[in-house]
């Protein structure tokens, strides 16, 4: 883990302190006194997810998720001997990074929850977080490769934080992923990128810790023309640049939107890449079929499907038996946040059960002795690979075309050997 701790602090974000400082307006609210403990009546859970704005795709699970949990938890759970009602405050970020602050500031201050967890990309995990460990509260968040995570908040390897834990995948299985994906079959092995201008597209195409030192070693040549600010609806002239160099494979972290609006494009110039593997974009069902015919052949990282083999600690339900189960209440495909919505609340249930006494502090160490096997794995921060963070599985998958419609398939599996094969990358077959 040395390539990606080294220099860390200085390549994702400064010093912990001063990230916090940047906090502004936000930092200096959070650092009133912290309100007075209130009657341990309840439990209480803040939930901070992007319901609204571009990257409301990433909560489609939540309806379903909060349905299935609040049933489980009707009769409450026994914390230390006595049994307490349990609360869920569901927050909206609005996609957006300040309101993710402001709705953690809320659940903190007025709601005063017990714990706050979040997902869905670093504009929701790191400021919810951030409010977290300013103002002493037990915080769980995932859904954000840890080091934009971990870094992009300050996050020193020798030191950590106090009160913020994470479980996710990292940019050394993402690269791996990736790059399994594309010597599967012959290209001219020339990526173009598409890395915007936000805290993942930054780590992504970072020189020294992203994709570029890896795929120089591996023999690809990399087109980049940096960062590009998103939304955005002209990639003009990223298209002339991949089509000059002759770029077969692309690659990028965008939301949905925008890669709807170069995948479009792309068709409309006729640049007919054999491989294109795009995060976030390339994850959802939704966005998947917005795409029509082109959406056939896309590949992309899998962190959660129905094949895996993994079972709830909370429901007892399969993977494959959760995913079922949530097409049966919503009507639509699984879709791979839905493992990690509900991994939340099987960890929070198991830290409240563990908790020595209804306390930040308590609940805190009892997230620190995690150690619970869940329907996206087995969950333990005690390995690291930094202090607060735990990894989980990742895989590669591509759409493949079949007579009940799109459907994803494992087709690269070198990171985790655990999960089983469903097929092999092929290349785009275009009309």
């Amino acid at each position: 883990m040395k390539t990606f701790t080294s220099n860390a602090n200085a390549i994702f974000s400064g010093s912990r302190r001063s990230t916090l400082k940047k906090l502004g307006g936000l930092a200096a609210a959070s650092m009133l006194p912290f309100p007075a403990a209130r009657a341990a009546t309840s439990l209480k859970i803040g939930y901070v997810s992007p319901q609204t704005g571009p990257l409301a795709v990433f909560a489609e699970p939540d309806p379903f998720t909060l349905d299935q949990v609040r049933k489980i938890l009707a009769s409450g759970i026994t914390l230390a001997g006595k049994k307490y009602p349990v609360e869920i405050l569901y927050k909206d970020s609005q996609s957006n990074s300040n309101r993710a602050a402001d709705a953690a500031s809320e659940l903190i201050l007025n709601d005063q929850v017990d714990i706050v967890i979040a997902a869905s990309t670093p504009a929701t995990t790191n400021p919810v977080a951030d409010q977290c460990e300013l103002n002493g509260v037990p915080c769980l968040t995932t859904d954000t490769p840890w080091q934009p995570h971990f870094f992009g908040r300050g996050g020193a390897p020798d030191q950590g934080f106090d009160w913020t834990w994470h479980y996710f995948w990292g940019l050394e299985d993402i690269i791996g992923v990736f790059t399994g994906l594309w010597e599967q079959i012959p290209t001219g092995k020339t990526v173009g990128a598409l890395w915007p201008n936000d805290s993942d597209g930054n780590a992504w195409g970072d020189p020294k810790m992203g994709f570029p030192p890896v795929l120089a070693q591996k023999g690809f040549t990399l087109v980049d023309r940096g960062r590009y600010q998103t939304p955005s609806d002209n990639f003009s002239s990223y298209l002339g640049a991949f089509k000059e160099q002759n770029a077969d494979i692309v690659t990028g972290v965008i939301p949905p939107p925008d890669f709807a609006n170069f995948w479009a494009q792309a068709g409309q110039q006729n640049y007919r890449p054999s491989i294109v593997t795009v995060a976030k974009a390339c994850e959802f069902p939704a966005a998947i079929e917005s795409f029509g015919s082109r959406a056939d052949g896309l590949s992309v990282e899998v962190w959660w499907s129905p094949a895996h083999p993994f079972s709830s600690s909370l429901t007892g339900q399969s993977a494959a038996e959760l995913a079922q189960a949530f097409t049966q209440y919503s009507g639509r495909p699984w879709t791979m946040p839905l493992g990690f919505k509900h991994s939340l609340f099987e960890v929070v249930v198991d830290v409240f059960k563990r908790a020595a006494e209804h306390s930040p502090e308590a609940i805190r160490d009892a997230i620190r002795s995690t150690k619970l096997d869940t329907v996206v794995g087995h969950i333990d921060f005690s390995p690291g690979p930094v202090p607060n963070v735990c990894k989980t599985p990742l895989v590669g998958g591509q759409w493949k075309r079949r007579e009940q419609g799109l459907d994803l398939l494992i087709v690269e599996n070198s990171q985790a050997q655990q999960i089983a094969l469903q097929g092999n990358l092929a290349p785009i077959r275009y009309s």
